[in-house]
């Protein structure tokens, strides 16, 4: 039997942060994973879909080029040509994560972990033994339980494409599905995106979901609304999505987007007393810890808040209490941020309005503002950002703040610090504005 101070299953954003948070604070850790480190962020994640982000909207610049003033030359998208660079991008990023264990001092074993009990696990026909454990193996696309699913990809099979389709059906209301039509349509393919309700991005402010699906459209992607679809059919190279109406279209290809689910279900937990819920995710306190006394777990695998910077400042929260003396050292979930990067993009912190007047109600104050962005002056494009504040009783505390429009993914993070440290909207109000920018109207609303 191998013995450590920690045993981290999972090399994902949450695992390699927490383990070697660990090993710097002088425990012995090693760390098990199967498949290529950085997980799904890095893999098939945030990553790669940022950098295909990033062309869709080099193409809409170039589009607006003429309208600067610019000649420029015509031309086309070499899909297989940046997937190359991008693929080689991410084969360097596996490395620095593989070479950053190495240099402090994680021991790290590819292979599959399963627990034996509470205090042991099994990897690759070895026996490791710790006092201290986490989980944090992620999780996987869903595939939903429909005839011929099979004949759809999910978000992994979208990032192992080795050239784009051209007409496109993509199943899904949430952020992934969102990004995925919003890319693709930019890119120059037809997209139709399948929803099962009125509207994209439902879990987010009423607004935001109602721009950004306002804007799509207006790009020219087909929104097909309360349309579940109920079969795939495979039809020479076509694939036909079949919904209670009848038949939506056929398309080269269908991709789901439709949820994930998490990694745990070949771990065993059983053998270590610990019970998954219906969807396989792990219930923790909030210091992560499970129901099994010395076993914790972040990330994907716990349900809470998905997100890659999450699970990092969890596990690295989680090492610092655990082995570096701060002993209620834990991670704050209020207030996180976050971005979609749709078109346009969306940054939003803290509460929606709907939650907040359900909590609050008539303490509840909301300004907000749409408007066209000075980048679009003189272009045929014409689309609107808007910017939303809500607060809270007479001070006016901030309790949530969401843009929609050009630049939002950037413009959130520092309205998140001061909403963190409690801004009031007379904070705001004392601010002077950069002037002629869009994170100006959030000073300037009244």
């Amino acid at each position: 039997m191998k013995r450590y101070d920690f045993l981290v299953i999972g090399g994902g954003s949450g695992g390699i942060a927490a383990a070697r948070r660990a090993a710097g604070h002088g425990a012995r850790v090693a760390l098990f994973e199967n498949e290529k480190l950085g997980g799904t962020c890095v893999n098939v994640g945030c990553v790669p879909k940022k950098i295909f982000w990033n062309a869709s909207r080099i193409a809409e610049t170039l589009h607006d080029a003429g309208d600067y003033g610019f000649t420029v030359a015509g031309g086309s998208f070499d899909w297989r040509a940046l997937k190359t660079k991008r693929d080689a991008y991410i084969k360097r990023l596996n490395a620095i994560y593989r070479d950053g264990l190495d240099n402090s001092g994680v021991h790290t074993v590819t292979a599959s972990a399963a627990f034996r009990d509470a205090r042991t696990i099994t990897a690759g026909g070895e026996v490791y033994s710790a006092p201290h454990i986490l989980i944090a193996s992620g999780g996987r696309p869903l595939l939903p339980q429909v005839p011929g699913a099979e004949h759809g990809i999910t978000s992994d099979g979208f990032f192992a494409l080795e050239k784009m389709p051209r007409h496109v059906a993509v199943i899904g209301a949430g952020y992934i599905a969102t990004e995925f039509a919003g890319v693709l349509s930019g890119l120059g393919a037809e997209v139709t995106q399948v929803l099962r309700k009125e509207k994209i991005l439902r879990e987010f402010d009423h607004d935001l979901g109602a721009l950004v699906t306002a804007e799509m459209k207006n790009a020219g992607v087909t929104i097909a609304a309360q349309s579940q679809p109920t079969a795939l059919e495979k039809n020479g190279g076509k694939i036909k999505v079949h919904t209670a109406a009848g038949v939506l279209g056929e398309f080269d290809c269908v991709i789901w987007a439709v949820g994930r689910q998490p990694n745990s279900g070949g771990l065993q937990l059983q053998n270590a007393g610990i019970t998954a819920d219906r969807r396989g995710h792990i219930s923790v306190d909030k210091f992560q810890n499970t129901a099994a006394a010395g076993v914790c777990a972040v990330g994907d695998v716990t349900g809470r808040k998905p997100l890659t910077p999450v699970a990092i400042a969890a596990g690295r929260k989680l090492a610092d209490r655990v082995f570096g003396g701060e002993d209620g050292a834990h991670l704050d979930y209020a207030n996180i941020p976050t971005v979609v990067f749709s078109h346009p993009p969306i940054g939003t912190v803290g509460m929606n309005e709907n939650d907040a007047r359900a909590q609050f109600g008539a303490a509840v104050r909301v300004y907000q503002n749409q408007f066209t962005d000075l980048y679009f002056a003189p272009t045929g494009r014409k689309p609107r950002t808007m910017v939303k504040l809500i607060t809270r009783g007479a001070g006016e505390k901030i309790i949530g703040c969401h843009i929609a429009g050009h630049s939002a993914d950037e413009i959130i993070q520092g309205f998140a610090v001061a909403i963190k440290m409690g801004a009031r909207k007379s904070d705001l109000d004392n601010t002077v504005a950069i002037h002629p920018t869009a994170g100006e109207e959030l000073v300037t609303l009244r």
